[in-house]
């Protein structure tokens, strides 16, 4: 079991660049491992780090005014290529949640399949949080999945969003595929004998 996901207010850190594809997420000459420790190291790689390792300090992961486990990018996030590290490398650095106007949908089931909860805004909602994020670095942002609302804390603007209700009532329970399958392991096999 994972960790539950229930209520998260947290602050944020800023990516507000369009199309941001997987390979900008997680470079492919890091796609050879199997296990999904250390991938968070490498997150923006080629953006948080220049060819001979020393840190960009121009680039948003290395601004210490800028943390927390919410992730705010730009519209269209997670394009390109399937690959599920890109979500094992958000998850890896630490981010439960990323906010968006767009996702590329396999790159969304990824994400929740990793227990991050890509959170879908209106162009205007997210626009109005890059500029409270831009005046004040410390701005909370409280996503409640149980009630499916984030809540810009700046301004209390709030909207709804949409989740799968399986992959809700996964992530409350920290559940993964498997676990959810042996939690529910004396249901099946009730049907199977009913149908035999």
């Amino acid at each position: 079991m994972k960790q539950k996901f229930n209520v998260i207010t947290s602050t944020c850190v800023p990516l507000p660049l369009e199309n941001v594809d997987t390979d900008q997420i997680i470079p492919a000459r890091f796609l050879k491992a199997t296990d999904k420790k250390g991938f968070g190291e490498n997150l923006f790689r080629d953006w948080r780090y220049n060819k001979d390792g020393s840190l960009r300090k121009d680039f948003v992961l290395n601004d210490p005014k800028y943390g927390g486990e919410i992730l705010v990018a730009g519209k269209n996030f997670g394009s390109g290529s399937s690959r599920e590290h890109a979500a094992w490398a958000i998850a890896g650095y630490g981010f439960r949640v990323v906010v968006s106007s767009f996702f590329a949908d396999i790159h969304k089931n990824n994400e929740l399949n990793n227990f991050v909860l890509p959170v879908v805004v209106s162009e205007e909602f997210l626009s109005e949080l890059f500029k409270s994020i831009e005046l004040d670095p410390k701005t909370e942002v409280t996503v409640d999945l149980p009630n499916q609302t984030i809540t810009n804390n700046a301004t209390g603007h709030k909207e709804i969003f949409d989740i799968n209700g399986y992959k809700k009532q996964c992530l409350m329970n920290g559940l993964d595929d498997i676990d959810y399958l042996l939690r529910n392991k004396d249901k099946i096999e009730r049907w199977e004998h009913l149908n035999e």
